[in-house]
């Protein structure tokens, strides 16, 4: 296993329209046998940076190391990773034995049967056995994901990089591989890099991930962090879906006042606010799913206009003149169209971003303590 530490990494390209900077100012480490995602949306940079990892892209500017070792002039095969892409990459004309076996031919001095010997036990591992002497054409979507997946392991390389790797599968397939990928790397234990637009991805199989857009970092942090605490707007819009539903609010003593609506925080939470806030422009945000439907201590009222069904859970898009909601309940919950709902928002999962800066300004300050920690200690 092998660490990977990023340190002021960026990457320009220059075309006719000037500098472009794909990867602007990265610093991150990846642990030993850790599995990180990086995710973002289209041209945020993310599969940039895990080709500056592989040695694939030169590096504009910074420091690149896998171990003890600064790679940024070290060939792509010197610096023992093993890379997956989307498209799988593998030889139509070569059999999935040969696949899985050239590599090593390439770069090792392992004997003929030793690389025969490592190319079974994996193809055992990916279940692909008895594929071995098939070609990719021959082969469907998944077993192809599979070979390319085993030519990487059976590498046994110090990291592992994963660039889109699902996308090309169907649903059923892709949730399949998801947790095969899973039990693999938690059994090599190899440091894993793995890039992906699907949040869903992101959130089932990482230990951490990193938000990326625009080129830099947004949030580091584990599945529930950047779930739960979302640092600034960008997070909390593009992690969880639905989206988070978002309002533009001023405090005034201690509500956040909306057009359509006005919410009673803590005194605690008001000061917090006051204190980091840089103008009297915020924005209040909570997720479909914190919404609380039916208890009775309602903060708004909004008319139903579309139920969507999704078998465990219903969908309601709520309106209150120019103000739309997104709210997530049972699927067992029965309203029609056109039916006023009520519903609160309860204090522990409400969100308040600074309009300017488009920080949270309830997750972790200087205290070390969140917002909604501290308001869930108020409450009890």
């Amino acid at each position: 296993m092998s660490r990977i530490m990023i340190e002021n990494v960026r990457k320009e390209y220059d075309d006719d329209s000037g500098i472009i900077r794909a990867v602007d100012d990265v610093t991150l480490t990846v642990n030993d046998g850790e599995f990180l995602t990086i995710v973002g949306p289209s041209g945020s940079g993310k599969s940039t940076l895990l080709r500056m990892i592989a040695g694939l892209e030169d590096i504009t500017d910074g420091e690149i190391r896998i171990g003890e070792q600064v790679v940024n002039n070290v060939a792509p095969q010197d610096r023992g990773v093993a890379m997956v892409f989307q498209n799988y990459a593998l030889y139509p004309h070569m059999s999935v034995r040969k696949n899985m076996s050239y590599g090593l031919k390439l770069t090792t001095d392992l004997s003929k049967g030793a690389i025969e010997q490592r190319v079974e036990e994996t193809a055992e591992m990916m279940g692909i056995e008895d594929l071995l002497e098939k070609k990719p054409n021959n082969l469907s979507g998944g077993q192809q994901q599979r070979v390319a997946t085993g030519r990487a392991i059976v590498r046994q390389p110090e990291v592992f990089l994963f660039d889109e790797p699902l996308s090309n599968l169907d649903a059923k397939l892709r949730l399949h591989m998801r947790t095969e990928l899973q039990r693999i790397q938690e059994d090599l234990e190899t440091t894993s890099v793995y890039v992906t637009h699907d949040q869903t991805e992101a959130m089932t199989m990482s230990d951490r991930i990193v938000v990326l857009n625009d080129g830099e970092i947004q949030q580091v942090g584990t599945p529930r962090e950047v779930y739960a605490e979302p640092a600034n707007r960008f997070v909390a819009d593009f992690i969880g879906s639905p989206s988070m539903n978002f309002f533009g609010v001023t405090l005034n003593n201690d509500r956040l006042v909306a057009d359509a609506f006005s919410y009673t925080v803590s005194d605690e939470i008001a000061t917090r606010i006051r204190r980091r806030s840089t103008g009297d422009s915020l924005v209040l945000g909570i997720r479909p799913e914190h919404v609380a439907v039916g208890t009775g201590e309602d903060d708004v009222t909004a008319t139903l206009d579309v139920l969507e069904h999704e078998g465990s859970d219903n969908y309601l898009y709520l309106s209150s003149g120019d103000t739309e909601w997104t709210v997530r309940v049972d699927g067992s919950t029965n309203f029609r169209s056109g039916e006023e709902v009520a519903f609160t928002l309860p204090e522990e999962h409400v969100h308040v971003f600074d309009d300017m800066t488009d920080e949270n300004l309830l997750t972790e300050d200087e205290t070390g303590v969140t917002g909604s920690e501290e308001a869930s200690a108020i409450k009890s």
